[in-house]
């Protein structure tokens, strides 16, 4: 879900000491159709040529619609397409990488696609624009804040996609939770967290915990995404001020076009990495990590001995419509678990890890689409599940379930043994 750009950009790249790079990566990806009525499954593995290393977050979807999965940390998909005619196209697109489009019917089984993010003309890149004034990478950012009216969408839409929920003490797995929902939005402006609808839960394995945490509720894990959020909430890297520091590293390939990829501290505690696109200045990726320093956080403890010492926030966007919506989001975290708030004693070191994968996007007649607010914010997602749906699973487009991920669950159904 990506812009189409016809026509080669002639960008003018002047930083100190810094060049643009030719791109010329290939990807293969092993592919495999499976129909069934008029439902195809497409299957397959995306892999960097140069390394033969998986890319993950891998766009894979059609072409004019908002009906898409991804990439696996292994680089595996499996796509779901119902209402299969021979006029579908599927696309396949990554941050870095030229996108492909190919009819759904010409996929061939084990069929090896290249995908190249090899500029055709390189001089042409290079050469100077005489005609534009270069920005600065903090011009850069504060042009794409100024953009943000323009390039995400101001009208009420529903975003629906699949949630998991990984936790982790010190070297155990405590917990795998799999869920479906819809999130209703009205639109950038309204800063609030959106309505949502808890579709199913696919996966619910909890393990015993440590004795900590019976102190304390679990949070609902939806809530615990949607509530950061840089474009609705108006705040982080994204406005180019405070005490933010910017660089503009290198032009990489983004389907056919090009986005700046620009870097930027805020010391002692943040540092971001931020992809805007360089003919709509819309941000299509931003990354914002924070790292206690000399063990002093950018946080105090919280009163039940809680202390935060690494924070990572993924944000990934995706062109809709000539708007901008969310396509992933990640929140990974450490936490250092003290006795009490004065205390020095280490009890254990919690690693949470949330993700969201959208996979379908609703624009039109958003009133009379169905939705039912029903999830309960203050109670667990476990809490509010309910029987396993195999039906709805069996065609829902998720990400490809790792051979990782595949031995954490089974860690935990010995463990809950």
């Amino acid at each position: 879900m990506v812009r189409t750009v016809t026509k080669p950009h002639l960008i003018r790249l002047h930083t100190m000491n810094k060049t643009i790079i030719s791109f010329a990566i290939i990807a293969f990806f092993s592919i495999a159709i499976v129909a069934q009525n008029n439902q195809k499954t497409i299957t397959g593995r995306v892999l960097d040529k140069e390394n033969n290393k998986a890319i993950s977050l891998a766009s894979i979807y059609l072409k004019g619609q908002a009906i898409g999965t991804v990439s696996n940390e292994d680089g595996e998909f499996i796509f779901h397409v119902s209402d299969v005619d021979q006029s579908n196209i599927v696309v396949i697109s990554c941050l870095g990488y030229q996108s492909i489009e190919r009819k759904i019917d010409d996929f061939v089984t084990h069929q090896n696609i290249v995908l190249s993010a090899e500029i055709s003309n390189l001089n042409e890149v290079v050469i100077t624009a005489t005609k534009k004034k270069q920005l600065t990478a903090k011009e850069i950012v504060k042009k794409a804040y100024k953009q943000i009216p323009n390039n995400y969408p101001n009208t009420p839409y529903i975003l629906e996609g699949y949630i998991r929920d990984l936790q982790k003490e010190d070297d155990n797995y405590v917990e795998y939770l799999e869920c479906a929902a819809k999130f209703l939005y009205q639109g950038y402006k309204t800063q609030r967290e959106p309505q949502v609808e808890l579709l199913e839960v696919k996966t619910n394995y909890l393990a015993e915990k440590h004795p900590w945490n019976a102190q304390w509720e679990r949070k609902n894990s939806i809530m615990d995404l949607i509530e950061d959020d840089f474009i609705r909430f108006d705040y982080g890297p994204i406005k180019g001020k405070n005490g933010w520091k910017y660089d503009l590293e290198s032009i990489v390939p983004y389907s056919n076009g090009l986005v700046y990829k620009i870097t930027g501290v805020d010391k002692p505690f943040q540092n971001a990495v931020l992809f805007i696109d360089t003919e709509t200045f819309a941000f299509v990726k931003i990354e914002l990590t924070r790292k206690a320093k000399n063990k002093k956080s950018w946080r105090r403890r919280f009163t039940n001995g809680a202390h935060q010492m690494f924070y990572n926030l993924v944000l990934e966007y995706q062109e809709y419509n000539g708007k901008m919506f969310l396509k992933y989001q990640k929140e990974e975290d450490t936490w250092k678990i003290f006795k009490g708030l004065e205390s020095n004693k280490l009890l254990f070191t919690q690693y949470p890890k949330k993700e969201l994968f959208i996979n379908n996007i609703i624009v039109d007649e958003v009133k009379n689409h169905p939705f039912t607010r029903n999830m309960d914010i203050g109670s667990s997602i476990e809490n509010q599940a309910k029987d396993y749906n195999a039906a709805f699973w069996s065609s829902y487009n998720i990400p490809k379930q790792t051979e990782k991920e595949s031995k954490i669950i089974l860690e935990l159904k010995n463990r809950i043994k």
